[in-house]
């Protein structure tokens, strides 16, 4: 089953980075939404944070985005997904 996750342009990048540190040292993949810039700014800082978390224990990331369209309140927005797999 793949983790997903939504990352804001408000999240804080040291605190999802643990959060997909936690998910990639027991999954074998996880999907991250974002909407807008801030919030993929905010997802990409994330993975290189994360990416060194992992390192160490010989876990590498792989990424590959994708575009989704997604409702919000109504309004159709354009989402990017990143999609991230252990190497």
């Amino acid at each position: 089953m793949i983790e997903h996750m939504k990352v804001a342009s408000s999240s804080s990048p040291a605190s999802v980075a643990g959060a997909i540190s936690s998910i990639m040292r027991t999954q074998k993949s996880l999907d991250i939404d974002t909407v807008g810039a801030g919030s993929l700014n905010q997802a990409i800082k994330a993975l290189a944070i994360a990416r060194g978390y992992l390192a160490p224990s010989g876990i590498e990331l792989t990424m590959y985005p994708t575009f989704r369209e997604i409702t919000i309140e109504g309004k159709e927005k354009t989402a990017v997904r990143l999609h991230i797999e252990k190497k």
